[in-house]
């Protein structure tokens, strides 16, 4: 038995299904599509206009070269001008592309709105999944703004044969730009080189590897032998100028002397009273010898002084020294 094939198409939702359907699309993107059109409407002002103002909206924006310049000022004039008109879809802009439709309003021909209209879907479906209407009318305003002089609606040969050639010096000019740009890149110096290489290895640094990690370590060691040295050359230098002061001086023989932690500790971790009496007594000692070898050599003696004869000895005890005190007690005060 064979059966037809099922085909999705051939099945009709009821209205109501229908209708929820498209409510929900509408709650989930009906926000955000008129947040668009209040965006629009303050960048493009008067050249803004909502054709409906419900889902599905539909917009209109007139594009001039100079957006807010008007028609009849003659610093700025507008020679090309068009509509663009964009009807949007309930599930814009994650879901569909805008339809749109492009209208001269001035200065162009039917193929300029072809071209166009070519150039508004190719941008719209780089901006696909996102609001897409003004990077549409930017990159239609650009082309009118290079194309802005009269005649471009004209359709005779001779009109036709100067929009080539203008065309061609067009090409030449971006031609030479990019020649020239290209070559200020090939003629940078190599200092400059050099402070862009520095710049990015600063951007990326370095890796840590063995290899580099290795490296690093071999310059640092060298770096601080290097300085170890230096110390020492410099220590050196210093001894010599002071020309050795201070190595006449007396080497204390202190090999036999207990350090702290032997006088207050032994074997057994208690105190050692005899071996610090011992030590104590020696260290006085050795001060006392250190005392007497400086008096003897400091002290100059005069001998001369103490030679006395006896005769000298025995006037001493010619003298009365009574006279004094016995006057002191003779002396008494008046009560």
């Amino acid at each position: 038995v064979s059966y037809p094939k099922f085909d999705p198409s051939s099945l009709r939702l009821h209205p109501t299904q229908q209708y929820i359907i498209n409510n929900k699309i509408m709650s989930e993107h009906c926000e955000e599509q008129e947040m668009e059109a209040e965006a629009l409407t303050a960048i493009f002002d008067d050249c803004m206009e909502v054709i409906s103002a419900s889902q599905p909206f539909e917009w209109a924006i007139r594009l001039w070269p100079e957006q807010h310049v008007e028609d009849d000022d003659n610093e700025a004039p507008n020679h090309v001008g068009i509509k663009v008109i964009a009807k949007i879809p309930l599930d814009y802009p994650e879901g569909s592309l805008p339809e749109l439709k492009i209208e001269v309003l001035k200065g162009l021909t039917t193929e300029h709105e072809q071209e166009l209209l070519e150039m508004a879907m190719e941008e719209a479906e780089n901006n696909r999944g996102m609001p897409a209407i003004y990077a549409i009318c930017e990159r239609l305003r650009e082309w009118l703004l290079e194309n802005n002089v009269k005649g471009m609606d004209d359709v005779s040969m001779y009109a036709q044969m100067m929009k080539r050639e203008k065309e061609k010096e067009r090409e030449a000019q971006k031609a030479q730009l990019t020649y020239e740009s290209q070559k200020q890149k090939e003629e940078l110096t190599e200092a400059e080189l050099e402070e862009l290489a520095v710049r990015k290895r600063r951007a990326e640094g370095t890796p840590c590897t063995d290899e580099t990690f290795y490296a690093w370590r071999e310059k640092f060691e060298k770096e601080m032998e290097a300085e170890r040295q230096k110390a020492e050359e410099e220590a050196a230098a210093d001894s010599k100028k002071k020309g050795g002061k201070g190595s006449d001086k007396k080497t204390e023989d202190r090999s036999g002397r207990l350090t702290g932690f032997q006088q207050f500790s032994g074997k057994t971790g208690a105190l050692d009273l005899e071996a610090m009496e011992a030590a104590t007594e020696n260290a006085q000692r050795d001060e006392d010898e250190e005392e007497d070898d400086n008096d003897g050599d400091d002290l100059d003696v005069n001998e001369e002084l103490f030679d006395v004869d006896d005769e000298d000895l025995d006037d001493l005890d010619d003298l009365d020294f009574d006279d004094d005190d016995d006057d002191d007690e003779e002396e008494e005060p008046d009560i």
